[in-house]
């Protein structure tokens, strides 16, 4: 919530393994080893005042801080997740002031908290523009930006990066004299420039410093090895590298600098993560070190000038990566749907698995969302346990609740506390505190378990959203990318079918061994070594199904020959004939054993575009447009398939919500052997989402009924091994079950909202 330019755009726009940190512990004093321990943190930094302020010690901290935290633990949390920033703690260079951190630990330790902490360097002390006057950040248009404490100085400044790597070194040795240390969360919400905005710069971009150009350079260099190669990739005439600059507008010509920009932008976030885990690890050999996005990437653009991450790359330089979550933030238009949270924190929980890795919440809202005079839905009691537990659903490894007390001050005042600033507890701070007993409860069930494995795979291609440039008003299509991801991942969670978004590199890299069928949505731009790493996934046995345009660009945005470009319209037996704008596209199916339980003539809808399609010779035809031109064509390469479509049904699926379409999907999937492990049945069931976290003999079965109606559930579950008891986790109560044909059914009335929560364990 420390980027509001930012998340605001993001929220609006949503409208238009996971095991466990295993480092060994140098801290044994909890009652519990870090293996089994679950932490379940609430954001509190001593007193009222709110992150990224501290408010200054006297004679009654002690005795306040003292209540807060018996309050804290009373109602149920085991963790507090605490804060540091740079321009409170280093107020004179190298005088460091951890007055407040110290307080903290120490009083949590005396009660059996685990503290978790936060740092911002965003909030920078004034010395440090003093005495690195060029560290200013730097607009494209050439407007210097100077700090408000916020936000602060360039990183790409070695005076600045020094400073900031002597700081956390500093505040890493200091906090780990404590033995209440969980772990660190060194960057809140990534972003080149956070927490401020421009309204008086049209289409702000950043940073165009003297030492951001000068680090592109270094990346270019690194990537182009020549300045031949780097004019020729540019269109450009360079003499020498000083005269190279990150592009600050289009043009008609090429636009391989922009693209070249924004992967440097990505890579430097990612890096400057780095520079920072470094800085703490080189102190701290065993507390698990994070990061926390503003919201997943799923819902945000790469192409925003302030600078969006990348989920996969962030994670790959932390020990877990995260993202805030708040469904009913005031800057958003109406609250998130089941939809949308479940996607989120499936694509957060995917750019772990990458590498083996959970993610973190490192926000989760608490209260009333408040923006000035913009004012949030409430958030209720339900709210917060339904959140909490569907965080644990996906496979989260801790949880942080923001924040204990309401915003003291800014323009978010009175917004997003667990209880109220007079200190009465709420209802909604009672229900978070018993659902973080439960989980405290099971925390070895939860944390030796993982969700359930995902046969579906969606790619996540950030290059798609770079079509034409730095010029989004190009395309008609609004938010296509995102709403094509969320068609195609809506298709399979409505089935309580696992998915996983899956990157680039693992493509590359031949990630993708675990999964039966993968899906390229909206595929207009796409590297020749991701082509290739599809065409190896279809050889060796896989299905990919791809959308119109497929690799209609490479990497540098320049047009392929043929569509399918990079060699795939061998893989996938078509070729693009011609393409056509239209405003209802519809495909009907032909009759084929390659789409099971689709008869012939069925109607599909597309979105904006259709693709006719030439056949090459051994392919089939699947589907065709109204008049009769192939639409869907199907080919076999190697072990495997590959299905282009010539329209975007992810997309008008998300949009139109068209029954045919997700059955086509579904059909498609189940030609690539792919069945639900998990079979839902019985009365006023369409609002039931079933989650399962599994283990070598255990799982944990999670039920949400989102619907305003009860339900009345049979659910069947296929074992691998035999079921010997089945627990539910709210009063501990033994829970029935019939086992037959190799299916194991659970029966339950479920009341409106209700969450029903239960283990089962084999023999």
């Amino acid at each position: 919530m420390d980027h509001p330019r930012t998340l605001a755009a993001v929220l609006l726009a949503l409208l238009a393994v996971q095991t466990g940190f295993s480092r060994p512990t140098q801290n044994t004093s909890s009652t519990k080893s870090e293996n089994s321990f679950f932490p379940v943190a609430v954001w509190y930094g001593g007193g009222k005042v709110r992150a990224p302020m501290l408010e200054p010690l006297d004679a009654t901290s002690t005795q306040r801080w003292s209540q807060a935290l018996d309050q804290i633990k009373a109602v149920g949390f085991n963790t507090v997740k605490t804060w540091v920033d740079w321009a409170t703690a280093e107020p004179h260079p190298a005088q460091y002031n951890f007055a407040n951190l110290d307080l903290l630990l120490r009083l949590a330790q005396e009660r059996g908290l685990r503290v978790i902490v936060q740092v911002y360097l965003d909030s920078a002390p004034d010395w440090v523009g003093q005495h690195y006057p060029d560290a200013r950040f730097v607009d494209r248009s050439g407007a210097v930006i100077d700090s408000q404490a916020a936000p602060g100085y360039c990183i790409d400044h070695n005076g600045v990066r020094s400073e900031i790597v002597k700081f956390l070194q500093a505040l890493s040795a200091e906090a780990n004299q404590s033995s209440a240390l969980y772990g660190w969360d060194v960057w809140s919400e990534p972003h080149v420039i956070n927490w401020a905005e421009f309204p008086y710069l049209e289409d702000p971009e950043f940073c165009f410093c003297a030492y951001t150009q000068t680090r592109f350079r270094e990346w270019l260099k690194a990537k182009y090895h020549s300045l031949y190669a780097l004019n020729a990739a540019w269109y450009r005439s360079f003499e020498t590298w000083d005269q190279v600059q990150p592009p600050r507008f289009p043009t008609i010509l090429s636009y391989a600098d922009y693209l070249d920009w924004r992967a440097f932008i990505e890579d430097k976030l990612a890096e400057d993560l780095k520079t920072r885990v470094d800085a703490i690890r080189s102190m701290d050999t065993s507390h698990p070190i994070t990061s926390h996005a503003a919201a997943p990437g799923l819902f945000t653009s790469p192409t925003d000038g302030y600078g969006e991450p990348d989920d996969w790359k962030m994670s790959s330089n932390a020990d877990f990566f995260g993202t805030s979550l708040y469904p009913k933030h005031s800057e958003s238009t109406k609250p998130w749907s089941d939809l949308m949270l479940a996607a989120g924190l499936d694509f957060s929980r995917s750019a772990g698995r990458s590498f083996h890795k959970g993610f973190w919440i490192g926000e989760l809202q608490a209260g009333q969302g408040a923006t000035g005079m913009r004012i949030g839905d409430p958030v209720n009691a339900h709210d917060e346990q339904y959140w909490m537990w569907q965080v644990v659903a996906h496979g989260a490894r801790e949880i942080a609740v923001y924040a204990w007390y309401p915003m003291s001050s800014g323009f978010e005042s009175n917004g997003y506390g667990l209880i109220n600033l007079d200190g009465v507890l709420t209802e909604r701070a009672q229900a978070a505190g018993r659902t973080a007993n439960v989980i405290a409860l099971h925390s070895a069930e939860i944390l030796n378990s993982t969700p359930a494995q995902a046969q579906v795979a969606v790619l996540y291609n950030r290059l798609s959203y770079m079509v034409g440039g730095s010029q989004p008003s190009l395309s008609k299509l609004g938010n296509a990318e995102r709403d094509s991801l969320m068609g195609l991942y809506s298709t399979f969670y409505e089935q309580n079918i696992p998915v996983d978004f899956v990157h680039p590199e693992d493509v590359i890299e031949n990630r993708l061994g675990q999964y039966r069928i993968l899906f390229l949505p909206f595929p207009v731009m796409l590297s020749q070594q991701v082509a290739a790493g599809v065409k190896r996934y279809v050889e060796a046995g896989g299905t990919a199904v791809a959308e119109a345009r497929l690799a209609w660009n490479d990497a540098r945005g320049l047009a392929s020959d043929v569509i399918p470009g990079a060699g795939l319209s061998e893989v996938f037996g078509a070729r693009e004939l011609l393409i056509k704008p239209g405003d209802k596209v519809q495909m009907q199916t032909e009759a084929s054993a390659a789409l099971p339980g689709i008869p012939a003539h069925t109607a599909i809808s597309g979105e904006a575009f259709e693709e006719e399609l030439e056949p090459l010779s051994g392919s089939t035809i699947l589907a065709r447009f109204a008049d009769g031109t192939p639409a869907v064509v199907k080919n076999s390469e190697g072990k495997g398939n590959a299905v282009l479509i010539g329209s975007f049904p992810a997309l008008a699926y998300y949009r139109e919500h068209d029954a045919n379409v997700r059955r086509f999907f579904l059909s498609l999937a189940r030609a690539a052997g792919i069945s639900p492990e998990v079979e839902v049945s019985g009365t006023d069931i369409s609002g039931l989402e079933v989650r399962r976290l599994v283990g070598a003999d255990q799982q944990v079965i999670l039920v949400f009924n989102h619907a305003n109606l009860s339900a009345d559930l049979t659910l069947g579950i296929r074992l691998q091994w035999t079921l010997r008891e089945a627990r539910a986790w709210e009063g501990d109560q033994a829970v029935s079950f019939q086992n037959s044909s190799g299916q194991t059914t659970f029966h339950k009335h479920l009341a409106a909202g209700e969450i029903w929560i239960f283990s089962i364990r084999g023999s």
